[in-house]
């Protein structure tokens, strides 16, 4: 089982992001763009995030798997609960190189049923390296790797090189005894090509920490800002701690998320009730608010599910 606090980023850009992207016309006045082009950007940036925190979940149970073996066999370490080892792909391991290197090579197999990915993640580490010790980096190389959903067929490649720091040190097969984990991610010049060629540059600062109380709690804060195909820039900014936990089955339970594009500044506020107030419990359904502002000043207020 994969966590969904690892895919909350896509909730906050398909949320935010979508329905906002704006554009002037001819006479300088702003108009909001078709809802062709904002549900494109919603899911341009909702299939990144995904794929790249998906990708982010083989690198870790990738690691903690492999790391320390000159073979193709785990070497018996424990994967962090909630991250399995891709079932597309196959791993290969050299530790005799300096830095060491475990090499994720997708073969397209469909085996969940929604996507095919090709092209390869290059997870690099020094010789020596102990991940449990405090801020060690593991570098995480995106080379063309490409991801088609089966849905639509639609597709996006991406290359470029994640950070993942254990600012606290710690491993999470050890959350339940221990206070919390903390891991800072970064992309500082993701490219990222959509299905219709066009290619842009994305930039990610997210951290997350990790702690155990009847379960596994994620708390997350951060920023994703970049150009999106329409050429228009965009930030998105957690205001509020993104809170996912595992006694809600891994739900978004809480949190804030601000964006702001060329025309109008956008809040969404997650874990509440029908009515917009937040949750104190569990509930079956949990709902977002969405609050948008005009330069003119007028907003709108949305309530969904999600």
């Amino acid at each position: 089982m994969r966590l969904k606090n690892l895919l909350i980023v896509s909730a906050i850009i398909f949320f935010t992001c979508g329905i906002i992207s704006c554009k002037k016309d001819n006479n300088n006045s702003t108009t909001t763009d078709t809802a062709t082009e904002t549900k494109a950007q919603a899911d341009d940036q909702s299939f990144f995030s995904n794929e790249t925190d998906l990708a982010t979940n083989d690198a870790n149970a990738s690691f903690n798997s492999y790391a320390g073996s000159a073979t193709q066999t785990p070497v018996g370490i424990e994967t962090p609960p909630g991250f399995m080892l891709p079932c597309d792909a196959s791993i290969a391991v050299d530790t005799a190189s300096i830095p060491h290197t475990i090499t994720i090579n997708y073969n397209s197999n469909n085996c969940n049923l929604t996507r095919n990915r090709t092209g390869t993640i290059i997870i690099s580490f020094p010789q020596g390296f102990k991940w449990r010790e405090v801020n060690t980096v593991l570098t995480v190389q995106f080379v063309n790797f490409k991801v088609t959903r089966n849905i639509d067929k639609k597709s996006v490649v991406i290359n470029g090189t994640r950070t993942i720091t254990n600012v606290s040190g710690g491993l999470l097969k050890n959350l339940a005894t221990t206070d919390s984990i903390v891991h800072k991610i970064d992309d500082t010049n993701m490219s990222v090509t959509f299905d219709n060629d066009k290619q842009r540059t994305w930039e990610t600062h997210f951290t997350r920490v990790f702690k155990y109380n009847n379960g596994i709690v994620i708390s997350t804060t951060g920023a994703v800002s970049g150009t999106n195909r329409f050429g228009n820039t965009f930030t998105s900014t957690i205001t509020q701690p993104l809170v996912v936990s595992q006694s809600c089955n891994f739900n978004l339970i809480s949190g804030q998320v601000q964006h702001t594009g060329a025309n109008i500044t956008a809040t969404v506020t997650f874990g509440l009730d029908s009515s917009g107030n937040p949750v104190s419990s569990c509930p079956l359904l949990l709902y977002y608010q969405v609050i948008w502002t005009r330069p003119n000043g007028t907003s709108l207020t949305y309530i969904g599910l999600y």
